[in-house]
């Protein structure tokens, strides 16, 4: 199995989570609708510090797939094998998380009512996603350990003890 190229993983990044944490949030984004009517200092410093954690948690998830899944994070270039280690031992959709928390440290950062729903819309859609598409997907293609591994690692919140399933 071949790691998928630095290129590929840079255009599945600018198409997937790039799109969906800029590119949107610049679309839809409105300073007169406001989380709260005062430019609050302390709402800034926790939009960095959440948003922080959100694209460390992205960028890092995205090496666990090339490095250990042989994939990219993108459904036309899956990962070849099942990705059980850093916080995907703790909870099935740590990507998915990371973009989410980017998205909401951007709400709070420039104190945005809209990026804080589609922070919402976004999480809504990818758990109907996950649900319909991508976890019966991931049944075909790893079979009994995707089975195992699910039912041991909850999908959204993260579990206080790590799975130690086989990589």
């Amino acid at each position: 199995m071949k790691n998928p190229s630095l290129l590929r993983h840079l255009r599945d990044f600018l198409l997937l989570p790039f799109t969906m944490s800029v590119v949107v949030p610049y679309l839809i984004y409105n300073s007169q609708r406001q989380l709260v009517h005062e430019h609050d200092l302390l709402l800034k410093i926790s939009g960095l510090i959440v948003g922080l954690f959100g694209l460390i948690m992205l960028l890092y998830t995205i090496s666990l797939f090339g490095r250990f899944g042989k994939g990219t994070l993108a459904p036309w270039s899956p990962t070849q094998k099942l990705v059980v280690v850093g916080p995907y031992r703790y909870c099935r959709n740590p990507m998915i998380t990371g973009v989410f928390f980017l998205l909401v440290g951007e709400a709070f950062f420039f104190n945005s009512v809209d990026i804080l729903r589609w922070a919402g819309l976004f999480f809504i859609i990818n758990t109907l996603y996950f649900i319909v598409k991508e976890e019966p997907d991931l049944e075909k293609r790893f079979g009994e350990e995707y089975r195992i591994y699910k039912e041991n690692v909850p999908r959204w919140i993260p579990k206080l003890r790590p799975y130690g399933g086989k990589v």
